[in-house]
């Protein structure tokens, strides 16, 4: 939402501002509940200057990488009451919250968080058998500590804004952006993963293997969970779920088992499922689940995105994909039709020729956007080359071969909807969730060696191994009607970066990367 970035004052009803221009914020991961990944406020970079950004500032953190996860993506609030500046907040892995000047670098404060054993999501590594608990040899799939986007809150009667979190013990916390002193009493909501979800007064996370939520104004603190939903692969995608006009909150599920017989009991992976409060539980509204479910169940392909969500021509629709690489078009109304299994279009494959579950696919989440024409985008990161039969009308160098962002348009084609490839974007190696910001897309190549298995090895979630083979992450500036490089940070990172995105708000983007290091990019004073 716009705010003013300067002192407005209030009389007789009326708001008069100073004029001196509108400032963003960044408030959840993917910049709103629909995880587009748009940040429609930003006016201070553009397709013209974007050339001219610069490292402006980084820092180093005392945080503790546990496995390959260091830092969340950032959140930013500008002109913060009571602190009276711009401020980036991340979450490290190892507990921690950092609220950091966003001009300077400089801390402004930090809160460490400690809780009984056992930490979180355990370590071992997800059946690699691996029970070293040296942080850096953690398994990737759950490593403990806290790993999820915390999300902040409007601003309560004396102005300051509330960030919500939830450590490794489960315990949430509600946070003053301003100082980090709680503003009620921690309680025990759940070990969530990804990002966490504010619709109105409920806070959603994905706890275990369902669906949390907690309503912020309940003194009892009851968390209402998924009945069932049995082996469903957990929930996943990279941003959390979506939220579309409902109220219904999407995600997608992974690999396992689908079994609807039992309503009480509901079985559901490789889907897209949309849940909703009901009674003392949260139940499944309806679901999307595709029609080779099974196959890409034994090859691991689940549709691992955040899906995103838009209204084109005032109809809302949902988009959402996975490790098999092709995007389906979604009614939320009615998601697959009367059999469950009917989406209003799929593409055909776009990447992953070789059906590989490490290191090609779509991964992470969509994003979208609509240009000043009324065009509604899609983007889609992804991992490996693109799909030999797959042709895009633009195809920007170096080609991609260990990944990029391809980039669809919304069109009726013949009286139904279709999404239409474009572009797809020069290469980086594993492309990430853009943000799209005055018509220009910011993406990234994490730079991490993704492999998870080797004849070898066989199947080893022990994280050292692929730290040691991760190379850095590179950002990307893309002309978003062409996908053609604007600017890049070039060698300027130097670590990789695992399972994080892009925040960008008031003319600088923010990445957190392996080593401890936090990083800005902005235009030069």
């Amino acid at each position: 939402m716009r705010k003013l970035s300067y002192i407005a004052i209030t009389a007789l009803g009326c708001i008069a501002c100073c004029g001196l221009g509108w400032a963003a914020d960044w408030t959840t991961d993917g910049g709103d509940a629909q995880r587009t990944g748009w940040q429609k406020d930003e006016k201070t970079l553009t397709k013209d200057n974007v050339k001219n950004l610069k490292l402006i500032w980084k820092l180093k953190t005392d945080n503790v990488t546990r496995a390959l996860f260091s830092y969340t993506p950032a959140l930013i609030l500008d002109n913060v009451p009571g602190a009276t500046k711009e401020m980036a907040y991340f979450v490290g892995a190892s507990d921690n919250l950092y609220a950091v000047d966003a001009n300077t670098g400089k801390m402004v404060w930090s809160k460490h968080f400690t809780y009984e054993a056992p930490a979180g999501r355990g370590g071992g590594g997800g059946g690699g058998g691996n029970q070293n608990q040296d942080p850096a040899h953690l398994g990737f799939l759950g490593p403990g500590g806290s790993t999820d986007t915390p999300v902040i809150g409007p601003p309560g009667p004396n102005g300051h804004r509330p960030l919500y979190m939830t450590d490794g013990g489960g315990m949430l916390h509600t946070l003053d952006t301003a100082n980090g002193e709680d503003l009620t009493a921690p309680f025990r909501f759940g070990n969530s993963k990804f990002a966490m979800q504010l619709v109105g007064n409920t806070l959603w996370a994905p706890i275990g293997r369902g669906m949390g939520a907690t309503k912020l104004d309940d003194p009892t603190h009851h968390v209402y969970m998924t009945e069932g939903m049995g082996n469903s692969g957990g929930l996943w995608g990279l941003r959390g779920a979506a939220v579309d006009s409902s109220g219904t909150v999407w995600s997608t599920t992974g690999d396992g088992n689908v079994d609807t017989t039992d309503p009480n009991n509901l079985i559901i992976a490789n889907s897209m499922v949309g849940f909703v409060i009901d009674g003392d539980h949260v139940k499944v509204k309806d679901y999307f689940t595709p029609p080779n479910w099974y196959w890409l169940w034994k090859r691991d392909l689940d549709p691992n995105n955040t899906a995103t969500i838009f209204t084109y021509k005032g109809r809302e629709l949902l988009v959402a994909s996975g490790k098999e690489c092709r995007v389906f078009l979604l009614d939320p109304k009615s998601p697959g039709n009367a059999d469950h299994h009917t989406p209003l279009y799929k593409t055909p494959l776009f990447c992953n020729e070789d059906a590989d579950f490490q290191d090609q696919g779509s991964w992470g989440a969509l994003s979208t956007w609509e240009d000043a024409s009324g065009t509604r985008w899609v983007l889609a990161p992804f991992w490996g080359p693109v799909h030999s039969q797959f042709k895009f009308p633009t195809v920007n160098t170096p080609v991609a071969k260990e990944g990029g962002v391809a980039a669809f348009k919304l069109q009726e084609v013949g009286g139904k909807l279709e999404l239409v490839p474009v572009w797809v974007s020069r290469d980086m190696f594993r492309g990430y969730p853009p943000v799209i910001a005055n018509g220009v897309v910011y993406s990234f190549g994490s730079g991490d060696f993704t492999k998870q298995a080797t004849p070898e090895r066989g199947l080893n979630f022990d994280s050292s191994l692929r730290a040691a083979q991760s190379t850095h992450a590179t950002i990307f500036a893309l002309d978003a009607q062409t996908g053609k490089e604007l600017w890049s940070s070039g060698d300027t990172i130097t670590s990789f970066n695992h399972f994080n995105g892009l925040s960008i708000a008031n003319g600088k983007l923010y990445l957190g990367t392996y080593d401890g290091t936090l990083w800005a990019f902005g235009l030069p004073k």
